[in-house]
């Protein structure tokens, strides 16, 4: 028999406009007995949720992570309950078998027994960072939208400047698809005096390359999507104010995030702290948290046979983030442990696992920082200039022969002296 670990527990099946929620109450000869109820998902109905909950003395609390639905139960109960979110996947009901008030019993069965893992949920200041760091990167992808859409109507005009220019959107090529713009019918002007720099040598190319025919609906597309560039870099930057604002409390954290290789950009440090948190004691281990971030093969094993162990989808915003970070700190001359690594790895496993290693041994070093409070320290990382030998320098002929065999030749037997 199963080890009852809260004697009184509660499962809610969460729904849009209402949650089912049951209340199960185990006695000392191991019989639960439920009490269930619905309750809309308005705040004054989920304030009768919880009073209800206090009335049955029950601060264990178990739901299903459904969609954005949960957010609301959770603000309600989040003070006066210990409330476990759960990945659907580990309190999937049976098929054919599945109602609210079922559902609802089956979570608080599962969670009476103790045998739900719960979601790590941040606190309520981590959450409006992520949730405001997560909409500015969504702001930045409508930004690189809005770029290619523009560079788009450039190539359907025979503008081909991009082929010249190594920055489609730099100071001198902005001034000239600017001039293009308002002025669609000169096509001899002088754009000398619009170049800086290096680019002065390339004006006969320069010129060659503009030498093509801005439509009218082209150039009004084009005006459209600067302008909404325009706006968008705008909203980008009210976003960065705000989170300046949120992430005062934690500038320390901050600090040590940011002096690992690889991490310049304070928004890159505040959008890791938005991830995971300050507080490593939720997770056991940092082989724990690199699981939990999608950066540690799965284990999927059955009569003894490996299947297929790639790294799980989890992460989907801090594995991405860690691998540009790891792209950076592969390029550190300060430390060059990290390019040593990933050319060992590299060489056996290609370039995607490498750079999946490299963003593993980051997020170790983040947790172990924050544990400590401490800074990076590059004296742990320091390799010798002279690679060690790792070979025997007598080579024998048994050696030579051998390795001559693994690579195809046929040695024949020599004869003996």
């Amino acid at each position: 028999m199963l080890k009852i670990v809260y004697p009184i527990c509660c499962g809610i099946d969460v729904h849009k406009k209402f949650v089912v929620a049951t209340v199960g109450t185990t006695n000392k000869s191991g019989v639960t007995e439920y009490q269930t109820k619905q309750f809309s998902t308005f705040t004054e109905n989920l304030n009768q949720l919880l009073n209800w909950l206090k009335s049955q003395n029950c601060i264990n609390v178990c739901m299903e992570s459904t969609g954005k639905y949960w957010h609301p139960v959770f603000n309600i109960l989040e003070k006066y309950c210990d409330v476990v979110v759960a990945n659907p996947k580990y309190v999937k009901g049976i098929r054919g078998k599945k109602t609210d008030k079922k559902d609802s019993i089956w979570l608080c069965d599962l969670h009476k027994h103790g045998l739900v893992p719960g979601s790590f949920i941040p606190p309520l200041l981590i959450r409006q960072i992520r949730d405001l760091m997560r909409y500015k990167y969504k702001l930045t992808n409508f930004k690189s939208s809005e770029k290619n859409r523009i560079q788009n109507s450039l190539t359907v005009s025979n503008i081909m400047i991009s082929s010249v220019v190594s920055d489609t959107f730099g100071v001198s090529s902005m001034k000239i698809i600017n001039h293009i713009l308002e002025n669609p019918d000169d096509k001899d002007f002088n754009i000398l005096q619009m170049l800086h720099g290096s680019m002065k040598d390339k004006t006969e190319t320069i010129t060659k390359s503009i030498d093509g025919n801005l439509t009218k609906p082209q150039a009004d597309k084009m005006r459209v999507c600067f302008a909404h560039y325009d706006n968008i870099e705008k909203h980008i930057s009210d976003i960065e104010k705000i989170i300046l604002g949120l992430v005062q409390p934690y500038l320390s954290q901050l600090d040590i995030i940011m002096s690992l290789p690889g991490i310049k950009d304070v928004f890159t440090a505040i959008a890791i702290i938005g991830e995971i948190g300050v507080d490593m004691s939720v997770f056991l281990s940092s082989k724990h948290l690199c699981s939990w971030a999608g950066l540690t093969p799965q284990n999927n094993e059955s009569a003894g046979k490996k299947k297929s162990v790639h790294v799980s989808r989890a992460g989907v915003y801090i594995k991405p983030l860690l691998v540009q970070c790891a792209n950076a700190a592969i390029k550190s001359k300060k430390c060059p442990y990290f390019k040593v690594r990933y050319d060992q790895i590299k060489k056996r496993r290609g370039h995607k696992k490498a750079i999946i290693a490299i963003a593993h041994v980051l997020l170790n070093c983040i947790y172990h920082m924050l544990v400590k409070n401490e800074k990076f320290n590059y004296d742990l990382y320091k390799i010798d200039s002279k690679p060690k030998q790792t070979y025997s320098s007598n080579i024998t002929e048994e050696m030579a022969i051998r390795y001559l065999q693994t690579l195809g030749y046929q040695i024949p037997d020599l004869p003996k002296t």
